[in-house]
C-alpha cells in the first residue's frame, strides 16, 4: 500500500470517528432541551407523591409527635377496620360523580349541538355560554353561597313569588337540600368543560357522513345515534374519564359552600382527607386515606378504558 492510500485511509477513519461522536452528541442534545421540564415535573408531581406514600406508612400526627414514627399497614387496617367515616364519605363521592358527570355530560351534549348550529352572534353566545368554565372555584362558590342565602338570596325570592315555596329556605343548612344544592352549582360551573370540548370534535365531523344518512333516509334522531354518538366515541370516553378524577378530587366549592356538613350529608372523601390532614394535622392517617384514593382512581381508570375500547388516535 502506497504513502498516499495510508494517509487517505487515515484521513477516512478519523472523519468516521468524528461522525460517530457527533451521532452520539446530537442524541443527547434533545434530553438537554427537556431536562428542565423533567426536573420540574419530578420535583412538583412525582415528589409529592411518592411524599404521600411514604406518609402513609408512617405515624405522622402534628399534634401529638410522642406517637411519630413507621407505622407499616396500621393506617390502612385501620381505615377498613374501625374508621367509621370512611364508607359513608366514599358513598357520598361516588354519588357526588355519578350524579355530576352524568348530568354535566347530558347537559354539555345539548348545550354543544345546539352551539353547533348557525345562527346570529354565535360567537358571542358561545363566549357568554364557556364564561363559568372560566370562573375560579371559590368566585363561584361565593356567588351560589349568596343565592342560596336564607335571607337575601334570589333563589329563595324568585321561587316564593311564583308560588313553589312559602317562607324562605336554608338550601345550604338542610340535610335534604344541601346535596342538591351543591351538585346545582357545581352543574353550572362543570357544563361549559363537556360543551367545549364536544363542539371542537363535532366540528371535525364531515359533513359527507350526514349526507349519506340522508340519503339513506334517516331520521336527525337516527343520524345522532348511528353518525354523532361513534364520531364523539373517545371524545367522549377521554372527557368523561378526565371529569370522573376531578370530580372525585374536588374540595374548593363543596368546602366554601358547606364544608361538607349538615351533619357530613356533604362530605366526600377528599374532604374528609383535607379534613383530617389540614385542620386534624394527622398527615399520615390522611395520607393513607389519599393512597386508597389513588388506588380507587387508579382501578376505575384502567377498568374504564379497557370497557370503553378507547382507541388512541
Amino acid at each position: 500500500m502506497s504513502l498516499s492510500q495510508g494517509v487517505t485511509e487515515t484521513v477516512i477513519n478519523s472523519k468516521k470517528t468524528v461522525n460517530r461522536k457527533k451521532i452520539k452528541k446530537d442524541k443527547w442534545v434533545p434530553y438537554l432541551f427537556i431536562l428542565p421540564s423533567f426536573l420540574i415535573i419530578l420535583g412538583f408531581l412525582f415528589y409529592p407523591i411518592a411524599t404521600v406514600f411514604y406518609y402513609s406508612v408512617q405515624h405522622y400526627d402534628v399534634s401529638a409527635p410522642y406517637y411519630n414514627g413507621f407505622a407499616g399497614l396500621e393506617n390502612f387496617k385501620e381505615i377498613f377496620t374501625n374508621d367509621k367515616m370512611f364508607l359513608p364519605s366514599l358513598i357520598n363521592s361516588l354519588k357526588w360523580v355519578v350524579t355530576e358527570v352524568g348530568l354535566q355530560l347530558t347537559f354539555g351534549m345539548i348545550l354543544a349541538l345546539l352551539l353547533n348550529q348557525t345562527f346570529k352572534f354565535r360567537g358571542i353566545v358561545r363566549a357568554v355560554a364557556f364564561i363559568p368554565w372560566a370562573i375560579s372555584g371559590v368566585l363561584a362558590s361565593t356567588m351560589w353561597s349568596l343565592m342560596f342565602n336564607e335571607h337575601m338570596g334570589v333563589l329563595n325570592d324568585l321561587l316564593m313569588k311564583i308560588g313553589i315555596i312559602d317562607e324562605p329556605q336554608a338550601f345550604l343548612a338542610s340535610t335534604s337540600t344541601a346535596f342538591t344544592s351543591v351538585i346545582i352549582a357545581e352543574l353550572w360551573r362543570g357544563i361549559p368543560f363537556f360543551a367545549i370540548t364536544l363542539l371542537a370534535s363535532l366540528s371535525s365531523i364531515p359533513n359527507e357522513l350526514y349526507e349519506a344518512a340522508r340519503v339513506d333516509g334517516a331520521s336527525r334522531w337516527k343520524s345522532f345515534i348511528y353518525v354523532t354518538l361513534p364520531q364523539l366515541k373517545n371524545t367522549i370516553v377521554l372527557t368523561t374519564l378526565l371529569r370522573v378524577v376531578w370530580e372525585f378530587n374536588n374540595v374548593d366549592l363543596l368546602f366554601n359552600l358547606t364544608g361538607g356538613g349538615p351533619a357530613h350529608s356533604t362530605t366526600t372523601l377528599t374532604m374528609y382527607i383535607a379534613d383530617l390532614a389540614v385542620h386534624g394535622s394527622n398527615f399520615g392517617y390522611g395520607s393513607a386515606l389519599t393512597v386508597v384514593s389513588f388506588g380507587i382512581l387508579l382501578v376505575f381508570a384502567i377498568l374504564y378504558l379497557k370497557l370503553s375500547g378507547y382507541e388512541k388516535e
